[in-house]
């Protein structure tokens, strides 16, 4: 068959604990691309995206990864429910839509809330600045300035600029996570 395989399977070679389950939050705002990152790394047909409604949790697994997926923002009702998804997260995965200004505000406040929860202290953070694709889009390193992430001092954290309709900078990206991913000691 003509399949192409998703980027996991070729980053599986990649992972220093290959048995063990890899365990990935991607998240963002609605409109970010996650889906399109998601399909980028799972590799499925990525032409008929539906958004993401509600607190809709996708979960994904391929090639002992597992993503759970959803959009952040608004939603304060259902913001206790996303904790339960908190729990033993390897890597925490960022969408941004880096050509949206008018959001970076809103998104620099969401993922500051993220990096206070308990359960994802130390967590390594990757930010995709996405749709690089756009004319529009701002350069990974004012997206950098403007989430003010020299702050972060308690997590290994990666800007990676990239176009997840093109798949450019995705691999780059994951090939980081890999590399920085902390192993859980089993309990």
């Amino acid at each position: 068959s003509g399949e192409v395989p998703g980027l996991l399977s070729i980053l599986r070679r990649l992972k220093q604990a290959p048995e063990q389950e890899v365990r990935l939050l991607l998240l963002g705002l609605d409109n970010a691309g996650k889906t399109t990152v998601l399909k980028q790394l799972a590799a499925e047909d990525i032409s008929h995206i539906t958004p993401t409604q509600g607190f809709n949790i996708k979960s994904v697994q391929s090639a002992g990864f597992k993503l759970n997926v959803w959009d952040i923002g608004g939603q304060r009702k259902i913001r206790p429910y996303w904790r339960n998804y908190f729990e033993n997260t390897d890597v925490l995965i960022y969408v941004i839509d880096s050509s949206d200004r008018k959001r970076f505000e809103e998104t620099s406040l969401e993922l500051a809330e993220l990096l206070e929860e308990e359960k994802l202290a130390t967590v390594p953070l990757l930010i995709f600045a996405n749709k690089q694709d756009l004319m529009t889009a701002a350069p990974a390193s004012e997206l950098a300035e403007s989430l003010r992430l020299h702050t972060i001092r308690d997590r290994m954290w990666q800007v990676q600029a990239c176009s997840a309709l093109t798949a450019e900078g995705i691999q780059d990206g994951m090939t980081w996570v890999c590399r920085n991913i902390k192993f859980r000691k089993k309990p």
